[in-house]
């Protein structure tokens, strides 16, 4: 059963790669918050079923559970989709190796969080490999150059966006702790999608940009459809299969797949290829990240 969820969280990671290089930036014209609603929305009508397997359960739910899924479809399903699927648009101006390498801090954040939120103690340990995280992302991203802050700088907008995004995603994987208490995994990936797609609806109504919903074209309605039922639903469903069996840091290797695939993928797929200096970055970055996550086994 443990290689069976190495390989299903492996497998996920390698989706959210092909996603991020393939899928995702191909659909730029279209706007952000509407992207996102029809991602969560398919991919909630596609996991419905369980829903009615399941709705025996809701009746156990109590406020505070109800409140952590929420939350998680707020952090997790809506602002850091928004913001990485935004960093990714930059597909034209920006090697996407880095952005989905820099969401890689997600660990760092959760373990932040964690300790603000469930009191969790942060070893001592945490802030060198934390630092030392941040500083990969910086040669990763900038190389050895001072980074040009102005709005013209796709470089930088990108790394803030897939910043934005780690912490989101860090803020929904401790949110999901609380969840998941009384929550089956199944079930919870549901409501993360459904009430996902309810928060889009809000914000996309709430700015009057309902109607770019019918400027989707054929190809790009295929292509959400074809996130749905791999690098969303499908992906969560299996990587949440995968972690219930095997530890953090575990599934944190295993989840290197993700940037691996994205960098491999940059350079068959469209030539770009990191600097010397950029791939020392992204050593630096990767054995800190699983130095973090071994801090909370």
């Amino acid at each position: 059963m443990k290689k069976i969820s190495i390989i299903s969280v492996i497998v996920a990671a390698s989706l959210w790669g092909v996603d991020g290089v393939l899928l995702t930036p191909s659909l730029y014209s279209l706007k952000v918050p509407t992207v996102v609603f029809i991602e969560s929305l398919f991919a909630s009508i596609i996991l419905f079923p369980i829903l009615l397997k399941k709705k025996s359960v809701l009746s156990n739910f109590s406020k505070k559970d109800w409140l952590a899924i929420i939350l998680v479809a707020l952090f997790g399903g809506s602002i850091g989709t928004l913001a990485i699927t935004k960093a990714l648009f930059y597909v034209n101006y920006v090697n996407l190796s880095v952005v989905i390498l820099i969401q890689k801090l997600q660990p760092v954040f959760a373990l932040i969080l964690a300790s603000l939120i469930l009191k969790e103690k942060l070893p001592s340990e945490f802030f060198m490999w934390a630092g030392l995280a941040v500083f990969g992302t910086y040669l990763m991203t900038f190389g050895l150059n001072l980074p040009i802050i102005n709005a013209g700088d796709k470089t930088a907008i990108a790394a803030v966006f897939s910043l934005l995004a780690a912490i989101s995603f860090g803020s929904s994987t401790v949110l999901s702790k609380r969840a998941l208490q009384n929550i089956p995994f199944e079930l919870a990936t549901y409501l993360r999608f459904a009430f996902a797609s309810l928060i889009m609806l809000t914000i996309i109504i709430s700015t009057n940009s309902f109607s770019t919903i019918f400027e989707i074209n054929i190809s790009q309605l295929l292509i959400l459809l074809l996130i749905a039922f791999t690098t969303g639903g499908t992906a969560i469903f299996l990587y949440y299969f995968g972690l219930r069996n095997i530890s953090a840091s575990t599934a944190t290797i295993c989840e290197l797949a993700f940037p691996l695939t994205a960098i491999l993928l940059e350079y068959f797929i469209r030539g770009n290829m990191l600097s010397f200096v950029q791939w020392l970055g992204v050593l630096i970055l990767m054995f800190s990240i699983i130095k973090v996550s071994s801090l909370n086994r």
